[in-house]
């Protein structure tokens, strides 16, 4: 793996937890408990890990 294909899936991992804490505060925020909060943030992260680095395979960039 070339650094340059490292940094991308790094930065696809950090999009994905950033957007795995703004989940998992919008679940608590709305009053979900713990486990419910829990699920909807690795939800939101691997669903947006898997999203940003098909997108980056399919533009050529991985």
């Amino acid at each position: 793996m070339t650094p340059i294909k490292a940094l991308l899936v790094t930065i696809a991992v950090l999009i994905g937890i950033i957007l795995a804490q703004t989940a998992g505060y919008l679940a608590r925020a709305g009053g979900s408990q713990m486990p419910a909060v829990l699920s909807r943030a690795g939800i939101a992260f691997a669903g947006t890990v898997t999203l940003t680095l098909l997108i980056m395979t399919s533009l050529g960039a991985l």
